[in-house]
């Protein structure tokens, strides 16, 4: 089970080389403190530790994933149609 988070570990490094995208080291991180924490004994405090650590990197990357809201620019006076007291539109 730690060999397939190492590989995770090092796929997602690797497709970081090839498209920059920052998110990927976060689920990096992710997954090579999942593959720390899964090598040590259940009573070794590391092992609490690097879970912490998935716990953190997986909020980030939340944090990093959810959608930003942008500030739409209010649409021209054309696109609105006409105004209340326009004689246009009216029979």
């Amino acid at each position: 089970m730690v060999g397939l988070f190492i590989a995770a570990t090092v796929v997602s490094l690797i497709q970081f080389l090839r498209v920059r995208d920052k998110r990927l080291l976060l689920l990096a991180a992710m997954f090579a403190c999942q593959s720390q924490a899964l090598s040590r004994e259940w009573f070794d405090v590391w092992r609490d530790v690097f879970q912490a650590g998935v716990c953190v990197a997986g909020l980030l990357l939340l944090l990093a994933l959810s959608p930003r809201h942008a500030h739409a620019a209010p649409p021209p006076a054309d696109a609105a149609g006409p105004a209340p007291n326009s004689p246009r539109g009216e029979l």
